[in-house]
């Protein structure tokens, strides 16, 4: 779980860095860090199935509740608080956010596939630049 959890956001981190030179390369480790984070939602449900504990439905009180608390700057969900307590209420939390990063992660998947194909890559780009130069 730690490692797909560390894969995540590694390949989060690699793919920003790669943008400037390579969208293709970008891309390819967005969808590297969604399938990590994949990985370890299949890891928490597990965890929960395994403990005979309730996987909350995406439309449960509890889960809309964690889906708002994490859109505002006050989550209501302080270190003190007794969710941290509660192996099902943290790992449910979490399943809430995993689910959350993805669909981020999608939204941001397609966002780069469609400025690929319609803006070409670095390589694509230069080329196009050093082409105007040989008209002059």
């Amino acid at each position: 779980m730690v490692q797909a959890a560390r894969s995540g956001v590694q390949n989060i981190a690699e793919g920003s860095m790669a943008s400037a030179t390579s969208k293709k390369t970008e891309i390819k480790l967005t969808n590297v860090a969604r399938a990590s984070l994949e990985e370890l939602l299949l890891d928490y449900q597990d965890f929960l199935r395994q403990r005979g504990l309730r996987i909350w439905d995406k439309d449960s009180p509890e889960a809309l509740k964690v889906r708002r608390s994490y859109r505002s700057d006050e989550s209501g969900m302080s270190a003190t608080s007794d969710w941290l307590d509660s192996p099902e209420i943290a790992a449910n939390t979490l399943i809430c956010l995993i689910n959350q990063a993805s669909f981020m992660l999608g939204r941001q998947i397609k966002r780069l596939e469609e400025d690929f194909m319609k803006n070409g890559g670095f390589t694509e780009r230069l080329y196009q630049m050093r082409k105007r130069e040989r008209k002059w």
